[in-house]
């Protein structure tokens, strides 16, 4: 099993002081930073943009594991690209050619991720599997944070794994979606190696993210 890498979602974080905050998370620990891209289209909910991204860039050497909720996703790859996105997550349904955009995303020479919603099946992206180098799989209906965990979503993980298994492939297997203390263990042994977690890492323990991060990794 690859190591188990912890992507806190900035959803959660204090957004008056962005820049403190992902210094924060690099103190205690965190394997990369979870950017969540929505555009009140594709998701019922606003958040952040490329200028954002691109001033919080110098503020950490840590990967930026961006999520881009948005539709239509491939005339904006560009701008999450130039911004400082290192991993840029897209989804199927907000793409007219998915194929298309995946070959975008590499040519930027940036890591490509495709995320399935809780009832998006793995066949829509099973033919792109040895393209992609993570899928994330989403156990809430993306929009809000906060959201409580469907553990539904672990069967689609352990049938990721076979296939990855069956067919050699290596590519990484995030979760996001209400993970806490109480379900990270299930969905790591369901296969996932990257957990998303923003309320868990920034609000439990007091604030406590380096001891925070460290439960989620171990429990």
């Amino acid at each position: 099993m690859k190591n188990i890498q912890i992507s806190p979602s900035i959803l959660s974080a204090d957004f008056s002081k962005l820049g403190s905050e992902i210094k924060r998370l690099e103190e205690g620990g965190a394997d990369m930073i979870h950017v969540d891209v929505m555009d009140g289209h594709f998701v019922p909910n606003l958040t952040i943009g490329p200028p954002v991204i691109k001033a919080l860039r110098n503020q950490s050497s840590l990967k930026f594991d961006v999520h881009l909720m948005i539709s239509p996703v491939h005339k904006y790859i560009d701008a999450y690209a130039n911004a400082g996105a290192d991993i840029i997550t897209i989804h199927p349904e907000a793409t007219e050619n998915l194929e298309d955009s995946i070959k975008k995303i590499k040519e930027l020479n940036k890591k490509v991720g495709v995320s399935l919603n809780p009832e998006t099946k793995i066949d829509v992206i099973k033919n792109f599997l040895d393209k992609v180098d993570l899928v994330l799989i989403m156990s809430v209906n993306p929009g809000f944070g906060g959201q409580k965990f469907m553990p539904e979503v672990l069967t689609k993980i352990k049938d990721l794994k076979k296939i990855q298994k069956d067919k050699n492939l290596n590519f990484d297997i995030e979760i996001d979606g209400g993970i806490n203390f109480d379900n990270c263990k299930i969905a790591i042994e369901a296969g996932a190696n990257i957990l998303v977690s923003g309320t868990t890492v920034f609000k439990s323990n007091n604030g406590d993210i380096k001891k925070n991060i460290n439960l989620l990794k171990s429990k």
